[in-house]
This record gives C-alpha cells, structure tokens and sequence, in this order.
C-alpha cells in the first residue's frame, strides 16, 4: 500500500488519514492496458489526472480514455492536467481508440476530454466520431462520455452526444459558492443547464462533485437539489486530493462516515444512484451507472 500524493503547504499541513490509501498498480491486466495505452499513443485520465484508482481499474481491464490531446484551455484550480494553447487535434485519434477498446475487450468505456474553448466545435465532430468507432467495433460495449463545459454552444452538445453513447455525464466539480475559486472560468448555472438539456435529450445523466474544498452540508445538499431538479440522475462525490502545491489546499479530509450519509441522503432526494467514498472518482466503477 502507497500514500496518496496529497502535498500541502508545511504552515497548514494535514495528516493524511489511513482511508486514503491506494495498491500499488500491478499485474498482467495492468500491463497489458499500460501496453496498448502506449502503443497506440492514447491519453487516459488516469495518468494526466493522477487518479488514486488507476491500479485497481487498469487492473481490471479498464481505462478512461482522454480524447483531443492532454493540454486544456481552462485553468481550474483543483486540476492536474496542463493548461495552455493545444495543438491541432488528431483525425486519426477516434480510430486508435476504438481499435483499442476493442482489443482491451472492454464491457463498459469511459471516454473524457479536455476543454477546448478555441474550437468553435469545442471539439464536437472528434466527439462524435470516437463514439461512433467505438460502437461500429464493439457494439456490445456500452459507453460514457464525460463531457466538458461546450460554453453554451447547444449545438455542439447535441452532436456531442447524439451518436449512441448510453451514460453522458458532466462534472459540476464542486458547490456553488466555491465556483470562482475553483472553476474560474466555468458557470454554475450553465452547466446546470448543459445537464438539464442532455436530460431533454434523453440520456442518462451524470455529475461528479469534489468534497473537502470548504464545502458545508447544505451547500452540498443543495447541489443535490439543484441537480435533482435539473435532470441528473447519477452522482459521485470523492475526496479532493491536491495534485501540486500549485493548487488548491485541501481545506478538510471528509470521513468516510460522512460520505455515507450523503450517499443516504441523496438517494432520499430522489438520485437515481450515487457513488460516495473517499476515493470516488467521477469514473469509478462507472459500469454499474448504465
């Protein structure tokens, strides 16, 4: 068992609790992923975000696979993932992932992107095409698609989501009052909308929220609300984890007693399923969201 990387300020370091620690990535499945991640020069999440769950799932066979390039065009302040001006994206990119999810004999993929707000697409037609690859080659592989911020542009979601994927999640990344500190360059309100308008479309819905940003449990009970009432009907709440000192401080480690309740709690709200733990990340045992 390995600790976290959780690094912190020396004037306000914290002690890491034992709930969070991970295994050590090993085994023939995780190699085997490792392999064709590299050898078909494929970006998952699980590396760019330093996800604590990358072991146990490439373990498993499983991987997040992160379309459009690794550098993002937004600079939220929780995230591992570099910022800055993208290259051009790869045509070619949908293929290589198809054929790899189809030679990983995957039952359920998870595919991710990062933001790119200089497209006027936000990157739509590539969307479309993975999904599309990937369905064409593994027709009995069900998928999500964790979509970014499409700033509005309807458009582009609907051809973002429109060819056949079964789960199309958005992550609200945290409580309202928090959002100028953590997402400075996201709006509360329209990703509610985004959310409400895959609802419409009718897709299976999903978001992801960090705990352990300075958060209070109203403020998380009413992003439940919030979500509830504009169509979601998957929620995960995980533990913020600091990737670099250059991000935000972690303000609190919620135990795991906590994210119970709120998982209890959700539920009575009416979500559909909610996945609560420590650990939880947005993708995290994502099959069991279909």
């Amino acid at each position: 068992m390995i600790d976290l990387p959780v690094l912190e300020s020396n004037s306000q370091r914290k002690s890491k609790p034992d709930w969070l620690r991970v295994k050590l990535p090993i085994g023939e499945n995780y190699k085997h992923v490792r392999s064709l991640v590299d050898e078909y020069k494929l970006h998952t999440i699980c590396q760019s975000g330093n996800c604590p769950n990358m072991g146990e799932c490439w373990g498993n066979g499983t991987a997040t696979f992160m379309i459009l390039g690794n550098t993002c065009t937004r600079s939220c302040s929780f995230c591992a993932v570099k910022t800055g001006r993208p290259n051009e994206y790869d045509e070619d990119e949908p293929r290589r992932v198809a054929e790899a999810i189809f030679l990983m004999k995957v039952k359920h993929a998870v595919i991710t992107s990062v933001n790119r707000d200089e497209l006027k697409d936000r990157g739509a037609e590539i969307w479309h095409q993975t999904v599309r690859l990937v369905k064409e080659m593994s027709p009995q592989t069900t998928i999500e698609t964790l979509i970014p911020d499409v700033k509005a542009n309807w458009e582009a979601l609907e051809r973002m989501i429109s060819p056949g994927q079964e789960v199309v999640s958005h992550n609200m990344e945290t409580v309202e009052d928090l959002y100028r500190k953590v997402r400075p360059q996201g709006k509360y309100q329209r990703s509610l909308d985004q959310i409400k308008r895959i609802k419409e479309y009718g897709k299976r819905t999903k978001s992801g929220v960090m705990l352990g940003l300075g958060e209070t449990p109203e403020q998380v009970y009413k992003i439940m609300d919030d979500l509830i009432e504009h169509g979601c009907d998957v929620l995960t709440l995980g533990q913020y984890l600091q990737p670099t000192k250059m991000h935000l401080e972690v303000a609190e480690f919620v135990h795991p007693d906590q994210f119970a309740a709120y998982k209890e709690i959700g539920l009575k709200k009416g979500l559909a399923y909610v996945e609560s733990g420590p650990l939880v990340r947005s993708s995290y045992h994502a099959e069991r969201h279909v």
